[in-house]
């Protein structure tokens, strides 16, 4: 398959395309690390918004951990794939143990990524969920459902990239949802669909939030 975008920054500006209409809706750009970082500043570059982090993070399957069944957020919303729990057998005190590790380790990367600056004020405005790509969506749900907790006037949720199920998913918990491509291939992986793909660091990620407070 050949890439449909050179780099994040690249699927960020063609991502920036699709959501010119929001720039007179009062915007905030929430960009999910690391990944998401760089595609959501150049859509807050594009729309001339704000830019912050918003951090979920994926419940590991013990035995698996590449794998996960399902995400959570600094302030403990948390989503589970049903089915994959009962599949896996685990108990609820099981998946409380696995949720307050992933919790503390939640903490530590948005101290990393956000340092002392204090969260953007979503309430009242357009709050615009970014990533690089969507897998099997359960951690842009759990950003989502936390956000909309903070009050926004609407939430929606952009993505270069998405399986199909995963874009039906997400999208009963946005207001809106813009994926440039949606696709039937399997298996999915997000990195595929980008020529230039590399583990971003949390210093990178601090220095995206920082340039976008400079300009």
């Amino acid at each position: 398959m050949r890439a449909m975008f050179y780099d994040r920054r690249d699927a960020g500006r063609q991502l920036a395309e699709r959501l010119l209409p929001y720039r007179e809706r009062d915007p905030i750009v929430l960009g999910i690390p690391r990944g998401g970082v760089p595609v959501g500043y150049e859509v807050s570059r594009a729309l001339g918004c704000p830019l912050d982090v918003i951090v979920p993070r994926k419940l590991p399957i013990p035995w698996s951990p590449e794998a996960g069944f399902g995400a959570i957020m600094p302030d403990g919303t948390r989503v589970l794939n049903e089915r994959m729990v009962r599949q896996l057998g685990l108990s609820a005190d099981e998946i409380t143990e696995i949720a307050d590790e992933v919790l503390a380790e939640v903490g530590r990367r948005e101290k990393a990524f956000r340092g002392d600056r204090p969260p953007v004020e979503v309430a009242g405005k357009t709050a615009i969920l970014v990533d690089d790509g969507l897998a099997t969506g359960y951690t842009m749900i759990a950003a989502a459902r936390a956000v909309k907790k903070r009050g926004p006037a609407s939430v929606i949720v952009a993505v270069p990239v998405s399986p199909r199920a995963s874009a039906e998913d997400v999208g009963r918990e946005a207001d809106e949802l813009i994926v440039l491509h949606l696709s039937d291939e399997y298996p999915f992986a997000v990195a595929s669909f980008y020529e230039e793909w590399t583990e971003m660091t949390d210093e990178e990620v601090r220095g995206y939030l920082e340039r976008q407070d400079s300009e």
